[in-house]
């Protein structure tokens, strides 16, 4: 919702159905990890997305996709290798 603009905290609590200190408090997650701004104006709070540290979380979500990929090729040729010993013997599990 905050990448097309700024909204007031209210305007993002009205688009889930959890209170608006529930959502004030995820905004303040997301503030401490640098996603998100909040600014004042007047007696409202609004809320940015700051999506250039969205390549940060990409870059380290990266690392893993690698470790990931190795794990499920090895899943799958383990399941094939199964399937086959299973066709070979008869045996339909």
């Amino acid at each position: 919702m905050l990448s097309t603009g700024k909204l007031s905290v209210n305007q993002v609590a009205d688009n889930f159905d959890i209170t608006r200190s529930a959502v004030s408090q995820h905004m303040k997650i997301l503030t401490e990890c640098s996603l998100v701004s909040i600014s004042k104006k007047g007696r409202e709070r609004y809320c940015e997305a700051k999506l250039d540290k969205l390549g940060e979380i990409w870059d380290w979500l990266n690392q893993y996709k690698k470790f990931w990929e190795d794990k499920f090729d090895a899943m799958e040729q383990a399941l094939k290798e199964i399937q086959t010993k299973n066709k070979k013997h008869g045996n339909k599990k």
